[in-house]
């Protein structure tokens, strides 16, 4: 019964992963666009997600207008971001210009200067590298700004970031749920295992009297036994 209940719980995590290739796949679809390679969510990436999608209009010293080259990349972002994506800046060029643009490195520098000015304005915040010797990724500090020329600039609706906010909460409390799980693992194996050094100590220690005595060496080996087929089943299901 237990491991039905341990299956159906990892099967849970899983889907909520699938529901978010789906969600991703679907919008790709939809936009005809490629995206970016997707993978689990790590509780930071989650976090980064969350929090531009409830902030409200943030008043930003750059220009937003439609066309130009700071509206552009800041809605393309925001295109990923409602996928649960974090990209780079060969990912958003990638999007908006087609993948041959990624190979000009003097073009790539363009957008990666344009990026870094919309970052000291505001209006994206530059990530942490996902891998050593990949590259920086972007996140908007909000979907809705306000412009120098305080023009109101909306990167995504209500029901887009409503949408986002709830898958972003399933994933968020089923990888809680199960990193609890993991740990509550974790801790009844190192248990277990020190039972198990504790009674073959006790039965060793038992073994060097001068007269060994049946009873500790009954309760020791019992003790050890159970232990270890315990240890033997969770280390099975892991």
């Amino acid at each position: 019964m237990k491991t039905d209940v341990q299956l159906l719980e990892k099967a849970k995590v899983n889907i909520l992963d699938t529901q978010h290739l789906l969600y991703c796949f679907n919008r790709k679809l939809l936009k005809g666009v490629n995206t970016v390679s997707q993978h689990r969510l790590t509780p930071k990436e989650i976090r980064f997600l969350q929090e531009p999608s409830g902030a409200g209009h943030k008043t930003v010293d750059i220009r937003l207008r439609e066309g130009e080259y700071q509206y552009n990349l800041g809605r393309a972002i925001a295109a990923f971001q409602l996928e649960l994506c974090l990209p780079d800046v060969k990912d958003i060029i990638e999007r908006l210009y087609g993948e041959e643009k990624t190979n000009e490195i003097k073009f790539v520098r363009k957008i990666q200067t344009i990026l870094k000015k919309m970052e000291r304005s505001g209006v994206v915040t530059i990530l942490p590298k996902g891998k050593s010797w990949g590259l920086q990724r972007y996140v908007l500090s909000s979907f809705k700004f306000q412009d120098v020329e305080k023009n109101l600039v909306s990167f995504a609706t209500a029901k887009q970031i409503k949408q986002m906010q709830n898958l972003l909460h399933s994933i968020s409390s089923q990888q809680e749920q199960h990193s609890t799980k993991v740990s509550s693992t974790k801790l009844m194996t190192y248990v277990l295992a020190f039972i198990v050094v504790i009674s073959y100590a006790a039965i060793l220690w038992n073994f060097v009297q001068p007269m060994v005595n049946s009873i500790i060496f009954i309760l020791a080996f019992s003790i050890a036994a159970a232990c270890s087929l315990m240890l033997g089943k969770i280390l099975s299901q892991r």
